[in-house]
């Protein structure tokens, strides 16, 4: 029996971003983004991702301080993402753009940067 079958695993139920600020965070995250908020202890604030816990918050110790790894957010229609994101001031890294076509779709993403400096990817899989 393999390890994670012996834990029970059953899948990513929270990821962490560090941040700086929490409430300047939360308005991205929640009012750009449009992700659901959850609730907001001193230091951290948590979203609803599609059922994946997000968690915001400042690092607790200084070995823990470092950017977040990339976190891809699904969209339905990645060219009207990437307006609405402009629109709203945020700082895009890179146009809309094919990355691989599949046998039943193509893979389109671009990326921005939310306010602490990390590196945000959004995809769509387009039929």
């Amino acid at each position: 029996m393999s390890a994670a079958a012996s834990l029970g695993i059953t899948g990513v139920g929270q990821v962490a971003i560090n941040v700086r600020d929490v409430q300047r965070a939360v308005e991205f995250y929640r009012d750009v983004l449009g992700l659901r908020f959850l609730f907001q202890i001193p230091n951290a604030a948590f979203f609803d991702c599609g059922g994946l816990r997000l968690m915001l918050g400042t690092a607790e110790k200084p070995e823990f301080d470092h950017p977040a790894s990339i976190l891809y957010y699904k969209v339905g229609d990645i060219h009207a993402a990437y307006a609405s994101l402009q629109a709203a001031g945020v700082r895009t890294e890179d146009a809309p753009h094919l990355i691989a076509r599949m046998p039943d779709h193509e893979l389109w993403m671009f990326f921005v940067r939310d306010p602490e400096g990390n590196h945000l990817g959004m995809m769509s899989e387009v039929r």
